[in-house]
């Protein structure tokens, strides 16, 4: 049997709800900043029929939902199919650590030593290094080295939204040759956001989807890679307002293309309770595969704690019955070595009630939290 991971340590007590910074200053050397892409403002009668549309027809396990996973390098498109309709999106992007570090990271000290301890020519060559730190892209239909997936850019935007090659065609499709994203019906919106998801977009109208990318990499989950390469085990100061509402903030949708628009106090409450519950799931997902009792194992199982107690702090201050279905699903989790099983299908259900919460959510109810959101950091 696996034996309990954090109980033999003295847990750090964690960040209180009420206060207000919840996050320490950021150490970690070589952080893997993960991208974040437009959040939509939609209209009323837009986000309606989008929740109407998800409540009956939700998308499945490996459909825009359950875990987030890299983009697929045979799927993807590169960011450059994305500056027609997005280009104040990418200039925003090409500013960013997650555009520089295509031609930084690799360089680094702390990138160069991790390598050498895991006998890597490279970060920039190895599978379990791009994942998180660059995207890659393989043509299918050719042959040879040109077949391989190769690094084309740093954190970019199919690193977030997922590889767009089964629904970008769908994602600029407003209705008809005359129709514009400004003139699209919100019916037809609904529709198009809900097939897309369906075709693996992971479209920011759900915050969750989000903030699911986000903690993709803001955990790590590879055991040998923090054991025995040194990698840091997660952004462990990592938290989903302020670290999206700063530098990497690129929200342009519905404004005339050149304004970079802030989160209304309604979007910025469901980000915040969104985010606990992506790391929440991300930490599970990564106790799951812990099996020595060593750094990595006792580090994402503090953090899986740490997750479960901040969300029992929001629970108590709001009336919102899909936190209690959380709550409620871990409630019974083991923190152990060698225990996948049980951890991964909690994960999964935390995946799916999160993906509710954002979808049904409207921040209305959320009002009591607005003292504990940070704002924005570089």
């Amino acid at each position: 049997m696996g034996k309990p991971i954090i109980r033999i340590l003295t847990i750090r007590s964690p960040p209180r709800l009420s206060q207000r910074n919840m996050t320490r200053r950021h150490s970690i050397a070589l952080a893997t900043l993960v991208a974040l892409t437009v959040i939509t403002t939609i209209s009323a009668d837009a986000q309606t029929s989008w929740v109407s549309a998800q409540r009956n027809s939700p998308p499945t396990t490996g459909q825009g939902l359950g875990r987030a996973t890299p983009a697929d390098p045979a799927r993807v498109v590169g960011h450059d199919a994305c500056v027609k309709c997005h280009a104040s999106e990418v200039k925003v992007w090409q500013t960013t650590p997650h555009a520089t570090t295509f031609d930084q990271l690799h360089r680094t000290p702390e990138a160069k030593q991790i390598a050498s301890k895991l006998g890597l020519r490279s970060i920039k060559h190895s599978g379990r290094c791009v994942a998180c730190h660059y995207t890659t892209q393989s043509d299918p239909s050719a042959n040879g080295p040109d077949a391989s997936p190769h690094v084309v850019a740093g954190v970019s935007c199919e690193s977030c939204h997922g590889a767009a090659k089964d629904w970008l065609d769908l994602h600029h499709h407003y209705g008809g040759q005359s129709v514009t994203r400004l003139t699209e019906s919100p019916a037809h919106r609904a529709e198009r956001i809900t097939t897309s998801i369906q075709a693996g977009m992971r479209n920011p109208t759900n915050l969750y989807l989000v903030a699911q990318s986000c903690l993709r990499c803001h955990t790590t989950a590879d055991e040998e890679l923090v054991n025995v390469g040194g990698h840091p085990a997660g952004s462990l100061d990592f938290e989903f307002v302020s670290w999206s509402q700063g530098t990497i903030r690129h929200n342009f949708v519905n404004s005339d293309g050149k304004s970079n628009a802030t989160r209304s106090p309604e979007q910025l409450r469901v980000m915040f309770v969104a985010g606990m519950i992506a790391e929440l799931e991300a930490s599970l997902r990564a106790t799951a595969i812990a099996t020595q009792k060593a750094t990595f194992a006792i580090t994402v199982a503090q953090r899986a704690d740490r997750a479960k107690k901040r969300l029992q702090s929001v629970a108590a201050k709001v009336d919102q019955p899909i936190l209690n279905q959380i709550l409620d699903v871990v409630a019974g989790v083991r923190l152990k070595l060698n225990n996948e099983a049980e951890l991964t299908a909690a994960a999964d259900e935390i995946a799916s009630l999160g993906y509710r919460f954002a979808a049904e959510c409207d921040g209305n109810g959320l009002s009591s939290l607005d003292p504990f959101i940070p704002t924005g950091r570089k």
